[in-house]
């Protein structure tokens, strides 16, 4: 990427990361027309409108992310997130079930244990838990889960998990 499309996607970033979307999307409103369709772009376009709570805006973003670059897995993770804020979790959980296993990343079988827990599929919630600690940091995902409201479900559970066991 050439300047100045170089410099307002570098500005766009830094005025994202202090939490000024009108700004970023300022920045972003002057890149080319050819570059709106660009992975980085895209992302920080469906960020922006995340941050904002815009959720069938960052919807619509994660789907042009995936036709257009269906090998990067943040568009499949974004438009999950996307369908779970709509409450349409079901429907979030079935479209990272087609790919999950395209993808080696403890994200994305941590938010399915997510939706399967918000599902009432707390077997199933348990099992993509434990795959995802498997695959990333067990002590800060276990962390994170205990903080996360859709994991409410397994909080006394969790909490067990990793301590050594009386018999």
């Amino acid at each position: 990427m050439e300047p100045p499309d170089a410099f307002h996607l570098r500005a766009a970033q830094g005025w994202l990361e202090l939490g000024n979307v009108a700004e970023a999307m300022f920045e972003i409103e002057g890149l080319s027309p050819d570059l709106q369709s660009d992975p980085e772009v895209l992302k920080l376009r469906l960020e922006c409108h995340a941050h904002r709570k815009q959720w069938a805006e960052a919807l619509e973003l994660a789907a042009a992310l995936i036709q257009n670059h269906p090998e990067d897995p943040l568009g499949w993770f974004h438009r999950s997130y996307c369908l779970h804020e709509l409450k349409r979790t079901e429907e979030a959980r079935d479209n990272l079930l087609r790919v999950v296993d395209k993808f080696p990343a403890a994200t994305m079988r941590y938010n399915l244990a997510c939706y399967e827990c918000q599902l009432g599929r707390l077997d199933q919630a348990r099992s993509w838990l434990r795959k995802a600690m498997d695959m990333g940091d067990i002590e800060r995902i276990r962390r994170t889960a205990l903080e996360d409201r859709d994991l409410q479900p397994l909080w006394a559970e969790i909490r067990q998990w990793g301590l050594p066991s009386h018999h």
